[in-house]
């Protein structure tokens, strides 16, 4: 294993400690219905609260997660009254189990980006051509995804990794987030060379001030629709918040963070 910068690294330890406060449990508000969120939605989905509550005075909490283990909870009780995920299919899911009130509709397709924090190596290299032969290198560090089994941004990233011939090189290397706020915060650490996050993230602080990234191309990976639904228990403040991120001060939010919405 190669040998990090100190001030790279004390940076990354630095930006991963923020990273790790702003990464769990409800937040937004100190009170009201508690939303389950995909977490690459954190930075897009609290300003578009903001803007809900200037508007209309009401306020939703948020409680992030993997869309998978988000779905887990929601079918086995959890007293969440909306499903934002990153993947359809777990809507699908909690539909299926009777724990919502129809199948909802998507909300916007999202990207995904290589990134590089300051000082890595791999910061001023091109995705993927210059890639190879340093995640080839006995000594390179680790490079992060999300799971691909809980996180539909880390299946993306397999496809995406697969499509430019990367995969082999890059999988002794890599380490896997829960989700893919877990992977942004490895990859802010310092002890990864970079990684795979999502589009939002890379367009959002700490991040875009701290590194480089690099948009990979829609075409090499399935789309990441992403889906939301009422759940069962949704009471009035939860409907409006859900009729409003269809309006367009919350679609012009989704478009600043990189997200295709229709």
């Amino acid at each position: 294993m190669g040998k990090t910068n100190p001030v790279y690294r004390l940076k990354g330890a630095i930006f991963g400690l923020l990273l790790a406060v702003l990464c769990h449990g409800p937040v937004s508000a100190q009170s009201g219905p508690i939303i389950a969120v995909a977490s690459n939605l954190r930075f897009v989905i609290e300003e578009v609260a903001r803007s809900f509550h200037d508007e209309s005075g009401m306020s939703v909490r948020f409680s992030f997660g993997s869309s998978g283990n988000l779905a887990r909870q929601i079918i086995q009780g959890a007293p969440f009254e909306m499903f934002m995920s990153a993947d359809e299919g777990y809507v699908f899911r909690v539909s299926e189990a009777g724990a919502s009130v129809d199948q909802g509709k998507i909300y916007a397709v999202g990207r995904i980006a290589v990134y590089a924090p300051k000082g890595s190596p791999l910061q001023q290299m091109a995705f993927p051509a210059d890639y190879g032969g340093i995640l080839n290198k006995q000594t390179a560090q680790r490079f992060a995804i999300a799971n691909p089994d809980l996180a539909p941004y880390g299946r993306a990233a397999k496809q995406a990794l697969e499509h430019a011939g990367l995969w082999q090189a890059v999988r002794p290397r890599l380490i896997y987030g829960e989700n893919i706020s877990q992977t942004a915060q490895f990859i802010l650490s310092g002890s990864t060379l970079g990684g795979i996050i999502a589009y939002a993230q890379a367009l959002a602080s700490p991040f875009k001030d701290n590194g480089d990234h690099q948009l990979i191309p829609a075409s090499w990976h399935q789309p990441i629709a992403q889906r939301m639904v009422l759940l069962a228990r949704a009471g009035e403040t939860t409907r409006r918040f859900y009729a409003y991120l269809g309006e367009s001060k919350a679609v012009a939010i989704f478009r600043k963070y990189g997200f295709t919405v229709q």
